[in-house]
């Protein structure tokens, strides 16, 4: 029987369900590190490179068809992204903790680009040939051929020579490197911004800088200069909210973003590169994500956000091919990935109800799907526990809402609970496959992820909305959402837990420290106690950058406000059991934050326990730790609130 090629994208979806079924899933299925995490497209669309793990360590696998190109062991390093330069080769970016003597933080992430050709066997770091520029990537901006080459535009930290003529790292901020990725040889082709400034490039098909941005630190003061180093656009924001997108369509102008100092409103502005009157651009959108040709610079279309990401495409043609794609995938959170250079296949990334995360090869010219890798392929679509928005009122009468995931197979009447708080805190929860809710919800428990005022799913207002409210209104917003749940009879607020990670392990000990009587444990991932400590922390190791402290002083305040609402201020007041997980080489929240809150909670008598992931970063970046963590989670709540 007759099919329509557009059906063929949306049959494939069966592939999920027709994975072997498997007995039901074990807390390791959920905390493991997913088994495809990464892929990348080569340009003409016939190789895919992915990130697998396998036994639980990392993998590089490259194939093309059904032929594996290679496959290579990288153990347990922390793979941040993959991008192809050419068919040929292969670029991968990952990231270290490492020691730092005489500079004012202790330790740092560094990021590191490690570049494989198909035809060789071991790879190349980048700037390993060149004594006089730090091993370490400060940026990337884009790969352009030129002569028929490949080339790589990287930031790069230049080495200052000794007296006897060698080498060390002192810090500063990154040049812009040309990188022939053949050889390897870099060439420095804009100079590194002077002390107490930033700087950010832009470069065109050909690999010129054509635009550059230059903020100072002291007063916010920035200006955009083209290739002649004529100015082109100008401005101040004390609060250092600018930054450059994109060239335009056509590289003939360049597009920047800044959030207005007054309102918060980000705005997108387009000029001449020649100079010329700036336009306002995507006045009234809001804007999730750019697409830009990372071979050209310019700017390809956006990702508007909302009531359901949309996908728009400046080309007409492009725009109904990729349209297509939200058509086949209506349901799911859907990301797109990767694409070839004619946009004939695209890499897709899906989650959402049914779906624990799979990637899909997508023919756009055949109308075609076929599944590339499955993040959790032992969560069957039946394992998956429904995931909805909900919509709630604040005391105060502002509207909120939040992600609820409920308890596969359960009715939603009357369950227990875990509140869950996103970290940023200038982040939020969407309706899509969360391994740490959903290893809740398989256990009985309902969880609820509030977006509270701060989070970035509203407009600039709701955002602003949470300055000065750490441990105030943000923190009542969530306890506001456990109130709604338990008056639609969905959960019995007497069993309820918060648990959460960065700024949610924050929300977690305040709810237990500012707040009183509404949980029977907290549990705090990796968590703030001390907001004076941890912003004396971010100022000293900032090099007492000005911007910062501005930053810090609007978004969370100063002084009194702040031991107001630092939990390990009121230790003594935590009225339920404190689980403290912290990884010993975090450099976002020091671990210093969770060892001096067990302590404070050791001298009030209070009950606790301090669980240490050594090796461990923010982003629970490996697969033992980060299972040691849910394995920790899991026990603890269960002891202290019973899913039965």
């Amino acid at each position: 029987m007759a099919r329509s090629r557009a059906a063929a994208i949306m049959l494939s979806l069966a592939a999920i369900p027709a994975m072997p079924l498997r007995g039901a899933p074990t807390i390791e299925d959920y905390g493991n590190l997913p088994a495809f995490e990464q892929a990348a497209l080569s340009p003409s669309g016939n190789r895919i490179a992915m990130i697998a793990t396998i036994k639980e360590l990392r993998t590089l696998v490259v194939f093309e068809g059904d032929k594996v190109l290679r496959r290579s062991g990288l153990g347990d390093v922390k793979v941040r992204d993959i991008e192809w330069a050419s068919d040929d080769i292969l670029m991968l970016d990952y990231s270290r903790t490492e020691k730092l003597w005489g500079f004012t933080a202790s330790q740092a992430e560094f990021y590191r680009t490690m570049v494989f050709s198909m035809s060789n066997e071991a790879p190349t770091l980048l700037f390993d040939k060149q004594r006089s520029i730090t091993k370490a990537t400060f940026g990337w901006y884009g790969i352009r051929e030129i002569d028929g080459k490949p080339y790589g535009f990287f930031g790069g930290v230049p080495m200052e020579r000794g007296t006897l003529g060698e080498f060390a790292y002192q810090g500063g901020s990154p040049a812009l490197f040309k990188v022939d990725l053949t050889d390897m040889k870099a060439t420095q082709i804009a100079r590194r911004a002077d002390d107490a400034q930033s700087r950010m490039w832009r470069v065109d098909v050909a690999g010129n800088v054509v635009a550059t941005l230059i903020r100072k630190d002291s007063d916010g003061e920035w200006r955009i200069l083209n290739a002649d180093d004529k100015q082109i656009a100008f401005g101040v924001n004390p609060l250092g909210g600018i930054w450059l997108v994109a060239l335009g369509q056509t590289g003939s102008t360049i597009i920047y973003g800044q959030d207005d100092e007054q309102s918060g409103e980000t705005q997108y502005f387009e000029v001449p590169l020649t100079g010329g009157n700036r336009t306002e651009i995507f006045a009234d959108i809001s804007i999730e994500r750019f697409y830009i040709d990372p071979r050209a610079g310019t700017l390809l279309g956006y990702a508007e956000g909302g009531d359901g990401v949309k996908t728009r495409f400046f080309d007409a043609a492009l725009d109904k091919k990729f349209g297509k794609i939200a058509k086949a995938f209506p349901k799911l959170r859907r990301s797109i990935v990767d694409w070839s250079r004619n946009f004939g296949k695209v890499v897709l990334a899906t989650h959402g109800n049914g779906d624990s995360g799979t990637w899909w090869n997508v023919n756009l010219d055949q109308l075609a799907a076929s599944p590339i890798g499955f993040e959790r392929p032992a969560i069957n679509p039946v394992d998956v526990g429904p995931i909805s928005t909900v919509e709630y009122q604040a005391t105060d009468g502002m509207n909120i809402d939040g992600i609820l995931t409920l308890p596969p197979g359960r009715i939603a009447k009357n369950l227990p609970v875990i509140l869950l708080p996103h970290g940023g805190p200038t982040s939020h929860d969407e309706e899509t496959f969360d391994w740490w809710a959903q290893a809740f919800a398989t256990l009985g428990y309902a969880v609820f992820q509030p977006n509270f005022r701060g989070s970035t799913n509203r407009d600039a207002a709701f955002k602003r909305a949470g300055h000065g409210e750490w441990g105030r209104k943000m923190q009542t917003d969530v306890s506001d959402g456990l109130a709604h749940l338990a008056s639609q009879g969905i959960v019995d607020p007497k069993r309820a837990c918060i648990v959460g990670a960065s700024y949610g392990g924050y929300a977690a000990l305040a709810g237990i420290t500012v707040q009183q009587g509404l949980y029977r444990c907290a549990v705090s991932v990796a968590g703030v106690s001390d907001l004076s400590m941890m912003v004396s922390t971010d100022i000293v190791e900032s090099g007492s950058d000005p911007t910062l402290k501005r930053n810090l002083k609007a978004e969370i305040g100063s002084g009194r406000k702040l031991k107001d609402v630092s939990p390990l201020r009121l230790a003594a007041k935590a009225d339920a059991p404190v689980l403290l997980i912290h990884g010993k080489d975090d450099t976002v929240v020091p671990y210093r934050q969770s060892a001096v809150m067990a302590d404070a909670l050791k001298d009030a008598g209070k009950p606790h326990e301090l669980v240490t992931l050594n090796g461990e970063d923010h982003w629970l970046s490996k697969s033992d730790t980060r299972l040691k963590m849910l394995q920790a989670t899991v026990d603890f709540v269960k002891k202290h609130n019973p899913a039965n």
